[in-house]
């Protein structure tokens, strides 16, 4: 951990350096004056299809807007929280940058991010639900724009369901729980799982599935877990144990371990982020045959927005042009593109019906735009404690449930318990 760290450090100490040789967007030197407004763009696009769409979306800027001329600078998602808080630090950050929800945050309350609420234009502003801005908003100032989401679906082996007499649900008509865990045990014959639960770091996806029952965990500065918190482990765990329809070989690994044992049929269905659809087209063997169930339902299908944001730095003298520069950049094609290139959800309304219309709905796309409609904020988003809470007390807890080493009791109390360490 500590070599990884330094690696980080340094990673982002050397992109620091590129920051400050490229020039920046708040400088106030006289070519600024006289010729075009420089800004610097902290991109975190990785894969090859989004870095392109990327790229090809700045020089498109560019060309059609001689007077604010777009830098883009190529960051990595390991490195950056240590890059963007020393170029902070040492007055040097960029003008716009990429990052997420859950992190911006502790900018914001640093004063180092521009309070958005008033830059962004009505029209972009009306595309994005009001559940995902509250996700990005922190003491009454929108820190950041969020642009693609990730949601947890289900993936399954359409010849099993076939087989089984399952049919596939629609977004307009999900499955509720009591009806998944029906089907997953319809799906259990010898040699197969219905489902396989990659518990290995459980804490997310427990907070995030939780809405669905309204499980908030935080409550006015402390955890508390009733019978809502207790809805999402206790039938994962009655899937394991009590019901044997989950592979209880699956709680240890992690989310894309048990793909080999889904493609060879030891596993019928697959929860997990949307993002998992990409693994299906580039990693399946030849002929399987697979489809994306939408997200189950509780009292609802909410689950935890967190978005991937485009921040403005406070430094930034040239803010209304860094913001022009994002309402078109998160234009709803582009968006669209964006989204496509992460397989990933786009936050906006339009982007999510070109999206859909781009694709024709095919690999699971019209299941990821609908699945859009439920995220929105969770209480957990908005407490800065979560990230101790979650790595010294949640995810030890909930692997030790999910191996059935304790009882559902036992895990609550040491939930609530570690909120009054880290939350007193």
């Amino acid at each position: 951990m500590f070599l990884k760290r330094m690696t980080a450090v340094a990673a982002a100490a050397a992109l620091v350096l590129g920051l400050a040789a490229c020039g920046g967007g708040g400088d106030d030197d006289t070519d600024q004056a006289t010729g075009p407004v420089k800004l610097r763009f902290l991109s975190l696009a990785w894969q090859e299809d989004s870095v392109k769409a990327n790229k090809e979306i700045v020089d498109k800027w560019n060309s059609e807007h001689p007077d604010i001329q777009i830098e883009y600078v190529q960051g990595d998602w390991d490195s950056v929280h240590d890059l963007l808080l020393t170029s902070f630090e040492g007055n040097d950050a960029p003008d716009i940058f990429q990052y997420e929800g859950a992190s911006i945050g502790e900018f914001t309350k640093q004063g180092y991010l521009a309070d958005l609420k008033d830059l962004v234009p009505a029209g972009l502003k009306g595309e994005i639900s009001q559940g995902v801005w509250d996700s990005v908003t922190f003491d009454g100032k929108v820190a950041g724009v969020p642009f693609l989401l990730e949601s947890q679906v289900v993936l399954a082996n359409k010849k099993l369901l076939d087989a089984a007499g399952v049919t596939v649900p629609t977004p307009d008509a999900p499955w509720t729980w009591d009806e998944f865990q029906a089907n997953a045990q319809k799906l259990t014959k010898p040699g197969t799982y219905g489902v396989a639960w990659a518990l290995k770091s459980p804490t997310n996806r427990v907070m995030n599935l939780g809405l669905n029952f309204d499980g908030k965990y935080f409550y006015d500065g402390e955890v508390k877990v009733g019978d809502a918190e207790k809805e999402v482990p206790r039938r994962i765990h009655d899937m394991i144990y009590t019901q044997k329809s989950a592979a209880p070989d699956a709680v240890g690994m992690g989310g894309t371990d048990p793909l080999p044992g889904f493609f060879a049929g030891k596993y019928a269905m697959l929860p997990g982020g949307v993002y998992l659809r990409q693994q299906m087209v580039e990693q399946a063997p030849a002929g399987f045959d697979w489809v994306t169930i939408p997200p189950v339902k509780g009292l609802s299908t909410n689950q935890a927005a967190n978005p991937q944001t485009l921040s403005i730095s406070e430094a930034s003298k040239a803010k209304q042009q860094a913001m022009q520069f994002i309402d078109y950049f998160l234009n709803p094609a582009n968006m669209a593109r964006l989204a496509q290139g992460d397989w990933l959800v786009p936050t906006g309304k339009s982007a999510n019906e070109e999206l859909v219309k781009a694709t024709g709905g095919k690999q699971g796309w019209d299941v990821a735009a609908a699945s859009a409609n439920a995220l929105t904020v969770a209480p957990f988003q908005q407490v800065s404690g979560y990230p101790e809470w979650k790595t010294k007390y949640a995810t030890p807890a909930l692997q030790q449930y999910f191996a059935d080493k304790i009882t559902l009791d036992e895990l609550s109390k040491q939930l609530v318990d570690g909120g009054k360490q880290v939350l007193r």
